[in-house]
């Protein structure tokens, strides 16, 4: 009888085979994340500022931590001190009050640019030599003087002021901001049927002002609109001179600012 020879395994000197799957599968699966990471974008700007909301927040301080501590005692004495957490910090601003600055900086960025505007809508229409805009605490401010708009003792608008006033209105069309009109004069008194004191002058050319500004601008409101006489109380120079009356009778047209209290 024949005795079958057993074959002899042949001996693998590489890996075993699921090895070379396991690998490929690893391999693909960093593949995957690296993609996932490269198409990922961290807003930076965001990301900080909730990352400084959450600093030095008192929860952090208070719930036990997830590493125990080697000597828990002495960690609680240091609580009970106030060192390592916010207790005598000055507290960080919540997300609340960030908000409320980005707001009130947004609000003072636009009256800026209302100001910006103001300016050249005056370089434009050559009106810098008659009529000065300024950036107030109150808003945007505008200067005509006397001359420009009335007779002197009267309240009825010249002829000539029109014009100006009416590419104001169109200035003002395109503003959502409040309005305040003032009126102002000098301190030599006034005493006619019409205009017993300066208070009545002031107050007079104010409305007078308005009037004009709504009715010759189509889309303008009168709710926008609030008139004030201050007749000789708020001067812009001593009123010791024929030139110093001048600025002194003046009306001002203010753009307020939607925080200004008054």
């Amino acid at each position: 009888m024949k005795l079958r020879r057993k074959k002899k395994q042949k001996k693998s000197n590489g890996a075993p085979k699921w090895m070379t799957t396991y690998a490929d599968m690893v391999t693909l699966i960093l593949v995957f994340f690296i993609l996932l990471f490269s198409m990922s974008q961290i807003n930076l700007v965001k990301f900080n500022a909730i990352a400084e909301s959450f600093r030095n927040r008192m929860i952090f301080d208070f719930y036990p931590s997830p590493i125990e501590d080697q000597y828990p005692t002495e960690q609680t004495k240091i609580q009970e001190n106030g060192e390592k957490n916010n207790e005598f910090e000055q507290p960080v601003e919540t997300p609340d009050d960030i908000a409320e600055k980005l707001k009130e900086q947004g609000e003072k960025d636009e009256l800026d640019q209302v100001m910006e505007e103001v300016n050249q809508f005056l370089n434009k229409n050559e009106l810098n030599d008659i009529i000065s805009a300024t950036r107030t605490e109150r808003g945007v401010v505008l200067v005509l003087q006397e001359q420009l708009l009335f007779e002197t003792g009267e309240a009825n608008i010249l002829a000539s002021g029109e014009p100006f006033l009416k590419k104001v209105g169109t200035l003002l069309k395109h503003i959502p901001n409040q309005v305040k009109v003032e009126g102002h004069t000098d301190n030599r008194s006034i005493s006619t049927f019409r205009y017993p004191s300066n208070w009545e002058l002031s107050g007079a050319r104010a409305s007078s002002v308005i009037r004009f500004l709504i009715s010759n601008t189509k889309g303008l409101k009168e709710n926008r609109f609030t008139a004030v006489a201050y007749g000789d109380t708020k001067p812009v120079a001593p009123n010791n001179s024929k030139e110093n009356w001048r600025k002194n009778r003046r009306v001002e047209i203010v753009i307020l600012d939607p925080d200004y209290p008054g």
